[in-house]
């Protein structure tokens, strides 16, 4: 398709429009701002400022162990110090860091833009900051969570433990809102907003690595809220999950925690080599060889990494059949994992390499990864791990494997993305210098720590006597950590002092092959105009794309109606389906972090009013995110977008990205649902009598609360149809009906053990069935509040038979809570009395 060449001058009127629409605000209402170059700066610098912080952290612990029997720090506060800093590092660098780099990276890498939810990559940043302000900021009012970065029971549900505990299970569930967040929006910008022609097997492969990695996210990380969940409610009201007087099992939460906490190294390890497949074949000269074989690989580690958790318990006591399948299965992971460093060392060798300053962190990574991956198959093995845990030698491979394979490749990524920013280069003397000091650094601090690890020194004492042969490794060991700091702090300055004096250079130093170098840093819109491509490296294989793309030849290249717009394609063959108008500049995100953000605070400190004023006003402004926000019915049916190709400019149903964002938000909380299951039969599995003699819910109001749900399901599918074929009064009584109904259900739902009088403090099975019926009658709440917004956009004239984007999503929402509410009914009410 093709039209006539645009006159320059109309080309100067169409990029003078797209500058006005994406424009940011000034002065302080620049914060208000979620363009996807502006949040994803916000992200990384703040990430990086976190892990800062918890490296100062990391060489406070290193000054501690410098010497034997030595008081620099207290052996309170150094618990709170190492606890903090493996926090710190894990949850508020590792993994925002990777999403920074995403939001800021994907648009126009995919030849976009902007991702579908720019609010909600807002929304998720400043509940990342406030939610890492708030656990940083516990360490100076002496009252930093205390119990490691695992939070182990009985150590930390024990008053000993202190209130740093609640801020750690409640600081980090709010960040792991922002992790949901941003992997949502993700997997529907990799998905649906690709560029016309950018089949899925054409894909950059970063983006293929952060698919996978959302994905892992979202079967990860819920299983870790669910424990917060059980956890919080044991420290708060004393129900007795983890204690083993009254039912409970520590070992719980160490199955929770570890089915997040080991898929989560390679959530943090993935993006790390997503990184190094954008780099290598640039200084490589050519194309990555087995393109096919790293997707698969990168796959497999993903599934594979689910299946290891145990690796992490070998210490507790479980059935041999356990320790063998689990062993083997942490032995298998190698093989994904070592096709990809083949990968890369074949396509080195097929090219002509340039040794440049983001190769040698590249190289550095890969090196110090591989070392670590060998000490882990060590670790693997049953036998060893026995002599090995809870020593040195287990902190050294952690080390090797999260700073070889995570941040060596980000320091790689800030200098090879760097001209990105803002046009201008770091220093490659300074970067060269940085990279021998950590490398060295690195070294010289962790591989002693095998050594000390192995002569038996255990991990986590804050001192340690003096003829115990330890002392001369960990002085190197501190040594070599000041020796890394002193390379860190070279990069801080190359980026904050020594680049302000650097001129601007070329946007695409390395020619790269890749979509994201025709971006322009002075610009916010991802691309000028949305190109249509036909390679996996656009810039080597289309010579005149990129000029093209800059002088506004291909799609949408204007804003004639003002709004902000990007194109949504097909999931498998990118070929465009509509012209997707995104959320602007707005106070609604900032506002609905800092209220969310208010109740997690709240509730730390048993505020409980504060905390339910908060949550109101959260609410509220969810609610009006939503109404003000999406759903607008457009002016016209149709634009056209360029070169002869009109689209529609509304989707719902299945070719919605609102659709799709529900989907993938429900499985991740279908995810944390079934983890609450899995809690409920683990109990059954290790008790004679899971009941503990004490009585059920009974089957009356369970089944009750099931016959409800599932009326309010099938009245919530009665609106979706009905108002489709314009029956809106029959639609608008059916989403009330459905909201009594549902109300119903909620009712029934707590009636069974309310009026059985099941105390949930008195032993763990009732305190799990009040857990399930309470997460159910939750999910029916919002259930409820999703029907009376369907209702209210119908009479507002919001919602009508052709845009019926809200009741199409809600009915989805409907399809989750049915499955979730059968489950739940069925175990509470029929399981164990049918026994």
């Amino acid at each position: 398709m093709s039209s006539a060449p645009t006159p320059p001058s109309d080309k100067a009127a169409e990029e003078a429009q797209l500058r006005a629409v994406w424009e940011n605000p000034s002065g302080w209402r620049y914060w208000t701002s979620v363009n996807n170059t502006q949040v994803g700066l916000w992200y990384g610098s703040t990430a990086f400022a976190f892990m800062l912080f918890a490296g100062l952290l990391g060489l406070l612990v290193r000054a501690q162990l410098a010497v034997p029997e030595n008081d620099l720090l207290s052996a309170e506060f150094y618990n709170q110090v190492y606890t903090l800093h493996g926090t710190v590092m894990m949850f508020l660098f590792a993994v925002p860091i990777f999403e920074a780099v995403a939001i800021f990276l994907l648009p126009s890498m995919l030849g976009a833009r902007e991702l579908p939810f720019p609010r909600l990559g807002a929304f998720g940043f400043w509940s990342f900051l406030i939610g890492g302000v708030f656990v940083c900021g516990s360490i100076f009012f002496n009252a930093a969570p205390n119990a490691g970065w695992f939070m182990y029971p009985p150590l930390a549900t024990s008053e000993q433990a202190g209130i740093g505990a609640d801020i750690w299970l409640l600081g980090l569930s709010f960040i792991e809102v922002a992790s949901l967040a941003a992997a949502v929006e993700l997997i529907v910008g990799i998905m649906k907003c690709r560029a016309p022609g950018m089949r899925i097997n054409l894909m950059p492969l970063f983006a293929w690595y952060l698919l996978i990695v959302a994905g892992m996210i979202l079967f990860a990380f819920p299983p870790l809220i669910a424990g917060d969940l059980l956890f919080e409610m044991q420290r708060m009201f004393d129900w007795p999950f983890f204690d083993p007087q009254r039912g409970g099992d520590p070992l719980l939460w160490q199955h929770l925690f570890w089915i997040f906490g080991h898929p989560e190294v390679y959530i943090i390890f993935l993006p790390a080599i997503a990184l190094l497949a954008m780099i290598i074949p640039t200084f490589a000269g050519r194309p990555i060889v087995g393109y096919s074989w790293i997707v698969l690989a990168a796959v497999g580690t993903g599934f594979l990494s689910f299946g290891l958790w145990v690796h992490h318990m070998f210490a507790t006591g479980l059935p041999q059949i356990s320790l063998a399948f689990f062993s083997a299965a942490s032995e298998a992971v190698a093989i994904p994992t070592g096709v990809q460093i083949f990968v890369f060392i074949a396509t080195l060798l097929a090219g002509r390499v340039v040794f440049s300053t983001p190769m040698l962190f590249a190289m550095g990574g890969i090196a110090i990864f591989v070392m670590g991956g060998l000490t882990g198959v060590m670790v693997a093995l049953v036998p060893f791990d026995w002599q090995a845990h809870d020593t040195y030698f287990v902190v050294a491979h952690l080390h090797y494997v999260l700073i070889g394979g995570m941040l060596f490749p980000v320091f790689a990524g800030l200098y090879y993305y760097y001209p990105l920013i803002d046009g201008k280069h770091m220093s490659d003397r300074v970067g060269r210098f940085a990279f021998w000091m950590m490398f060295c650094g690195f070294n010289i601090t962790f591989f002693p720590m095998h050594l000390s690890g192995l002569r038996g020194m255990p991990r986590r004492v804050f001192t340690y006597p003096a003829d115990m042969g330890w002392d001369w490794l960990n002085l190197i060991s501190t040594m070599g950590a000041v020796i890394l700091g002193i390379g860190m702090f070279a990069v801080v300055v190359d980026v904050t002092l020594h680049r302000r004096r650097q001129p601007r250079g070329e946007v695409n130093p390395w020619n790269a092959g890749t979509l994201e170098w025709i971006s322009e840093p002075e610009e916010n819109w991802g691309v000028r105009s949305i190109p249509r491509i036909e390679s996996r490296y656009p810039l080597w294989d289309q010579r005149e794309l990129a000029g093209e793309v800059k002088r506004g030849e291909w799609y949408l290249a204007d804003a004639k109606e003002g709004r902000r717009e990007t194109l949504v394609t097909s999931v498998l063959d990118a070929e465009p389906e509509q012209v997707l108008r995104v959320g602007g500049t707005s106070y609604v995100t900032l506002v609905s972090a800092v209220t969310l953000g208010t109740v997690f605070v709240a509730l730390t400190f048993k505020w409980w009013t504060i905390s339910l004023v908060s949550g109101i006003a959260f609410l509220a402004a969810v609610i009006w995110w939503l109404w003000t926000g999406t759903g607008h019915i457009p002016e016209k049916q149709e634009k056209d977008v360029g070169r002869g190709l009109s689209l529609p400019l509304y989707a719902s149903g299945v070719k919605s990205v609102g659709w799709w964002a529900m989907f993938i938000t429900m499985v991740g909380d279908g995810t944390a649902f079934a983890s609450l299951v899995f809690g409920y039969f683990f109990f059954w599995t290790i008790h004679q009598d899971f009941t503990g003699g004490l009585a059920g819910p009974g089957v009356f109001w369970p089944m009750t609360a099931l016959a409800l749900f599932v009326a309010a399901w099938a009245a919530t599918v009665a609106a979706r149809e009905t108002n489709r074929r314009g029956a809106v009064v029959i639609a608008q009584i059916s989403c009330l009906a459905g909201a009594a109904l549902s109300i119903g259900g909620c009712l029934a739902a707590l009636a069974g053990p309310w009026f059985t009088g099941m105390d949930p403090t008195d032993h763990v099975y009732p305190a799990i069935v009040w857990i399930l019926v309470i997460w159910a009658a939750v999910h029916g709440a919002v259930g409820v509040i999703m029907q009376l917004y369907c209702f209210a956009r119908s009479l507002a004239g919001r919602m009508t038979p052709r845009h019926d984007m809200e009741i199409c999503n809600v009915a989805l929402y409907w399809h989750f809570m049915l499955v979730t509410a059968f489950v739940t009914f069925v175990v509470v009410g029929l399981f164990p009395e049918a026994l």
